[in-house]
């Protein structure tokens, strides 16, 4: 079982190019992708890349600094993709924030590696400040679109817009981690995760009192 489209050639071919960083960062991808996280240790990645035993330490400390990196690059990629599917809130805030669900998705799909390294290591992300950063740049973008969408309730009933977007994260993530990843068990569904999701994002949107994503009785 892969967990990615990742075949680990790049791995292979950086260092002969003298990208002796992006080689490790390519054969870490390589290694998740063929074996989980839990088949990643820093003397494959090295022996995958084709270089010295010692050749890492002039880039990563450790085999969690490499971990950490490649998961900071996930969550810098995840940014970009939430950030394109918000499209600063066009056509309307409601449309943008169900093009963010099938975003969230649609990475955890297409990027299962880059995945697991950003949720499924052990790295702990208070003693990499840039991670740290790249995960809350990543969580800004929903945060930002839960501000734009909650401010369509009235402000007496107007919940915080962190809960919204902390909601909104776990219901998406456990949708992507269940259903969208290759390594999933053989569950069914009758419907497709996107179809799931947004149906659930819709039942918590009126309950907040947004029937349909948007202010019941066009309140303002």
């Amino acid at each position: 079982m892969t967990w990615s489209h990742h075949d680990g050639r790049a791995a292979r071919r950086g260092y002969h190019h003298g990208n002796l960083r992006e080689a490790l960062i390519d054969a870490t991808l390589a290694l998740i992708a063929e074996k989980g996280p839990a088949g990643f240790t820093l003397a494959e990645a090295t022996r995958l890349a084709g270089v010295s035993p010692a050749a890492p330490y002039r880039h990563f400390r450790d085999s969690e600094a490499l971990l950490a990196e490649v998961a900071l690059r996930g969550f810098d990629r995840l940014a970009e993709a939430l950030g394109a599917a918000w499209n600063d809130g066009r056509p309307d805030p409601s449309t943008a924030f169900e093009a963010l669900g099938r975003a969230y998705l649609g990475f955890a799909r297409a990027e299962p590696a880059y995945y697991a390294a950003m949720f499924e290591t052990s790295v702990a992300s208070e003693r990499y400040p840039p991670l740290a950063a790249a995960g809350e740049r990543a969580f800004g973008v929903l945060r930002h679109a839960a501000e734009h969408l909650t401010a369509q309730i009235p402000k007496p009933d107007r919940p915080p817009a962190l809960m919204v977007a902390l909601h909104v994260w776990a219901l998406s993530h456990g949708i992507a981690t269940l259903f969208c990843r290759p390594d999933r068990t053989h569950r069914s569904l009758p419907m497709a995760p996107e179809e799931l999701l947004e149906a659930g994002v819709l039942l918590y949107l009126q309950g907040l009192g947004l029937a349909g994503g948007r202010p019941r009785n066009n309140e303002p």
